[in-house]
């Protein structure tokens, strides 16, 4: 560290003394290494703060709402997947496990859509 301060000296022409404190800060700063999650969602806040962006966290009403569509869209899913995994179970018949099989992916998808728009529902501000 001391000579990252005397060298950070030379170069702008002070004392090592005169820009300990400022080095030490930045140190201090960046002491801990950060994931790079963190990372990205730094550089996410930026590019919103950049556009303007203003987010506001949920409320707990609204908190509420997203949990409990969550576990409602949930139960429906594990109860489809039940469904499916017995009906699966009794069908030896290639095609018809198949167009099972494809008749459940698309039910479950519907079931997300449907979750995920009730979600961006209740989080609107009110």
């Amino acid at each position: 560290m001391a000579w990252c301060r005397r060298r950070l000296a030379e170069a702008a022409g002070t004392s090592p003394g005169g820009i300990a404190a400022a080095v030490d800060s930045l140190h201090m700063a960046d002491d801990k290494l950060k994931s790079a999650y963190e990372l990205a969602m730094e550089r996410f806040q930026k590019k919103d703060a950049e556009a303007g962006v203003v987010s506001q966290p949920l409320s707990d009403e609204q908190k509420a709402a997203v949990a409990e569509v969550r576990n409602q869209y949930q139960a429906k899913i594990a109860e489809l997947e039940i469904l499916h995994r017995g009906e699966m179970a009794s069908m030896m018949d290639p095609a018809a496990r198949e167009l099972a099989e494809a008749q459940y992916r698309q039910e479950r998808g519907r079931l997300e859509r449907e979750r995920d728009s009730k979600i961006e529902q209740a989080r609107a501000p009110r």
